[in-house]
């Protein structure tokens, strides 16, 4: 007999999971975003490497854009699971719509042309050049006054 996978691999699992680990069950329904989009860092001579990963995205559901000195990276899925038997009659049906988000300030004087980015393996490695924002320079403007 065929029973439904919506509990997992054992039909009770995550019914008595609930009384064994109460605060375990829950933690499943309720990840916290920290566990979205966990990145690396590195720092180099000429900038920093960011490894973001992705795991389940493909390219296509990944997007990065540049706004007044943030780097902001999206990422959205959506998958369907439809299970049916020899009827034709559903024995099991999950959708699941997601995305995520998170944003490193890289500065005002770094431009999209500087960033380089690159998607494999369900990892995201961005490159982001150091650059130094040049100090605004305050003029003095004198008026001059006749007489």
């Amino acid at each position: 007999m065929m029973l439904p996978s919506i509990f997992g691999d054992n039909l009770f699992d995550d019914f008595f999971d609930g009384f064994t680990n109460p605060m375990g069950s829950l933690a499943r329904y309720s990840a916290p975003t920290s566990s979205a989009m966990k990145t690396d860092i590195r720092e180099t001579e000429t900038g920093y490497e960011l490894d973001i990963d992705l795991p389940g995205y493909r390219k296509e559901d990944v997007s990065a854009q540049l706004k007044d000195g943030y780097l902001t990276v999206n990422a959205q899925t959506k998958t369907d699971k439809d299970e049916k038997d020899k009827d034709g009659k559903y024995i099991r049906r999950e959708r699941y719509y997601g995305s995520c988000s998170r944003s490193f300030y890289v500065g005002d004087a770094v431009t999209e042309e500087d960033i380089k980015a690159k998607f494999e393996n369900g990892i995201l490695m961005l490159q982001v050049p150091k650059k130094e924002t040049k100090p605004v320079i305050e003029e003095n403007k004198y008026i001059t006054i006749e007489g």
